[in-house]
């Protein structure tokens, strides 16, 4: 299976974030934090150039904190300045200025000393579609300003908004390259929900996940589901088909994979990271 989604509007956002990245002072990249280097575009990399880069590890309520901890200490070492947020709340208003201005202490520095009046910070927000960019920037200026939703590509348009006195942000629609080389990237973004589920085979992701809490979160996906320790090692079609059968589905593995992907996605199988730190390779970015 091959993941292809990459709408119209978004090949034009990248044309035009290349433009005004001139205008702006920091770069703030979202990621989900169940997946913080599958849910970064590959191609950011290069149209970002040389600007400072805040990354927002958000949705960090839903990943595994210990592994969050590892990311943040990954980015770091990337040169990137790193901060683990929900969106949701609003402490991170402040945490995230107050991150912004550390990033930014020399330029503020140099132009304090070359007489110039302060004024407030200039950032763009990206991200691949649905980690929560929209919700980021309601909670930032205050107010509902972007449609949100857990439907990927819902912001489309690109506007410049006020966050107090002392932020000016560029909103800008969810980037995501024009296919996955690596399925195994396209499978946790689709797991996920950052693809659209009309584009995929659900039996695949669901197979994908129950491989990924079995192997990684066992005790979890047991109790969720009625399994042993045997069913476990299940050649992953086996597992789907019992997991039908113990919900109550018979052999509807459609409704079967359904509701397996809905638990993960909501969190009842718990807390979780699909992109796991201590196997990242550093060399070809991926983990």
């Amino acid at each position: 299976m091959t993941i292809q989604w990459f709408p119209g509007h978004m090949a034009k956002a990248r044309r035009e974030i290349s433009e005004k990245l001139k205008f702006v002072d920091i770069i703030f990249e979202v990621v989900d934090a169940r997946l913080p280097i599958s849910s970064r575009n590959p191609m950011l990399d290069k149209l970002l150039q040389q600007k400072p880069r805040l990354v927002l590890i958000n949705k960090s309520d839903l990943a595994d904190a210990k592994q969050t901890k590892l990311w943040e200490q990954y980015f770091v070492k990337q040169g990137a300045f790193t901060l683990a947020i929900n969106a949701h709340e609003n402490k991170c208003v402040k945490e995230i200025i107050s991150k912004a201005k550390e990033a930014l202490k020399e330029k503020i520095e140099r132009d304090r000393n070359r007489g110039l009046k302060p004024r407030a910070i200039r950032a763009i927000v990206i991200g691949i579609p649905n980690v929560g960019k929209s919700t980021l920037m309601n909670r930032l200026v205050g107010k509902k300003i972007a449609q949100t939703g857990n439907k990927p590509g819902v912001t489309k348009g690109q506007q410049w908004l006020k966050s107090g006195n002392e932020l000016e942000l560029l909103d800008t629609p969810g980037i995501l390259w024009p296919r996955f080389e690596n399925q195994e990237i396209g499978r946790k973004l689709a797991l996920t929900g950052a693809i659209k589920d009309q584009l995929l085979h659900l039996d695949d992701i669901a197979i994908y996940g129950l491989g990924f809490f079995a192997h990684y979160y066992p005790s979890v996906v047991m109790k969720r589901y009625g399994l042993t320790t045997d069913d476990l090692a299940l050649s992953g079609p086996d597992l789907l088909i019992l997991v039908t059968k113990k919900l109550g589905f018979g052999e509807d593995f459609e409704r079967g994979s359904e509701r397996v992907i809905i638990d993960i996605r909501q969190g009842k199988l718990g807390a979780y990271t699909l992109d796991r730190a201590e196997e990242m390779s550093v060399e070809d970015g991926e983990a």
